[in-house]
C-alpha cells in the first residue's frame, strides 16, 4: 500500500477504508473516555479494576500504532509530529507509557490523556476544517470585539466596585475582586454568588446585563455568518 493511500484511509477520504477506520477509531476514543469514568466510581472490585487496566493497555498500543502509521504515511513527518494534531495523537498515548505501575485516577496527567483523545474525536470529523477555516476568515473582527469585550469587563467591574464597595466591602474589595461578579454578569450567566443590594447597583448591574445580550449575540452571530459562507464556497467550489 502506497504512503498516500495509508493517509487517505487514515484521514477518512479514502471511499474504501477511510470510513470504517474513522468508526473504529470514534469507538476506540469512546471506549477510552468510558474505562475514565468507570475508573473514578468507589470501591470497584480488583476484578473490574483489572479488566480497566486490561482494556486501557489495548487502547493505548491502538493509540501508539496509529500515531506510527501517521507518522510513516505523513507527507512531512516533521510537519505532522510538531503539528497540532501530531501533538494531539502523541499525547493520547505517550503519557501513560510513564504511568505504568502507578495509580493512574490519581495522576494529574490523565486528564491531559483524555483531553487529548477526545480530541481526536474531534479530529474525525472533517466539519472542524470548515469552522477553523471559517475563524481564520473573521480572527481579525474576532480580536477586536475581544479587546472590546475587555474594555467592558474592566469597565463593569469598576462600576460595580463603586457603587457596592461601601455595602460589601468583603464582596467588592477591590476591582479585581469584581472582575469575577463582571464576568458572571456580562455573560448572562448570573451565578448569584456575588450580587448587588444599593440601588445604584441594582440600576448599573441592569445596563450591564442589557449590554450583555450584545455580548452573547455579536460572536455569535459572526461565527455562524463565517459558518455559511465557508459551507456555501465548500459546496460550490469542493476542491477549493
Amino acid at each position: 500500500m502506497s504512503r498516500a493511500r495509508l493517509y487517505d484511509i487514515l484521514e477518512g477520504r479514502d471511499h474504501r477504508f477511510g470510513h470504517a477506520f474513522a468508526i473504529i477509531s470514534s469507538l476506540v476514543i469512546l471506549a477510552a473516555a468510558f474505562s475514565f469514568a468507570i475508573g473514578t466510581m468507589p470501591d470497584l472490585s480488583p476484578a473490574t479494576q483489572k479488566a480497566l487496566q486490561r482494556l486501557d493497555a489495548v487502547i493505548i498500543a491502538i493509540f501508539a500504532a496509529e500515531y506510527m502509521l501517521r507518522l510513516a504515511a505523513a507527507p512531512n513527518r516533521l510537519k505532522y509530529g510538531f503539528s497540532f494534531w501530531g501533538l494531539i495523537d502523541l499525547l493520547a498515548f505517550a503519557p501513560a507509557l510513564f504511568l505504568t505501575g502507578t495509580s493512574l485516577q490519581s495522576a494529574r496527567l490523565l486528564r491531559l490523556i483524555l483531553l487529548a483523545r477526545l480530541f481526536k474525536l474531534i479530529r474525525l470529523t472533517h466539519a472542524i476544517d470548515t469552522l477553523i477555516a471559517a475563524l481564520e476568515d473573521i480572527w481579525e473582527q474576532l480580536f477586536v470585539f475581544a479587546l472590546i469585550l475587555a474594555i467592558l469587563l474592566f469597565l463593569a467591574a469598576t462600576g460595580i466596585y463603586f457603587f457596592e464597595h461601601q455595602a460589601q466591602p468583603e464582596a467588592f474589595a477591590s476591582v479585581p475582586h469584581a472582575l469575577w461578579w463582571a464576568i458572571a454578569t456580562l455573560t448572562t450567566v448570573g451565578y448569584g454568588d456575588i450580587v448587588p443590594v444599593t440601588a445604584g447597583g441594582k440600576i448599573f448591574t441592569g445596563f450591564v446585563l442589557l449590554i450583555g445580550l450584545a455580548v452573547v449575540a455579536v460572536p455569535t452571530g459572526l461565527i455562524s455568518a463565517a459558518l455559511v459562507a465557508k459551507t456555501r464556497k465548500n459546496r460550490s467550489d469542493p476542491e477549493g
